[in-house]
């Protein structure tokens, strides 16, 4: 079958909402997490779990904007380079388990 164009369908758009809910579910995290902290449950270095919360947060986000745009160009978007894969991983991970820390 070389030669044949292939049809995306609904891929795209799947990976598209995808990246969406990740994003929104990485919010409510941190929304939780500072919650946490101004009711005062969050001292010391719970505090400091908190902030790196916020950055995993920041961090993520930037790629998925990123990828977002890449996703709604037009063209088929290229694979996700390795690096902005483990840059995702990491800041998941980070996120998950500073949220933890605070709201724990």
């Amino acid at each position: 079958m070389t030669g044949t164009v292939r049809d995306p369908g609904l891929q795209p758009e799947r990976t598209r909402l995808a990246w969406r809910r990740t994003t929104l579910t990485a919010t409510v995290v941190v929304v939780l997490a500072m919650r946490s902290l101004a009711e005062g449950r969050a001292p010391g270095f719970r505090a400091a779990a908190a902030g790196l919360c916020v950055l995993a947060w920041l961090g993520f986000l930037a790629v998925a904007h990123r990828r977002l745009r890449q996703l709604t160009a037009g063209a088929p978007p290229p694979p996700l380079p390795p690096r902005w894969a483990t840059a995702t991983t990491w800041c998941a991970i980070l996120l998950a388990g500073c949220a933890g820390v605070v709201v724990g």
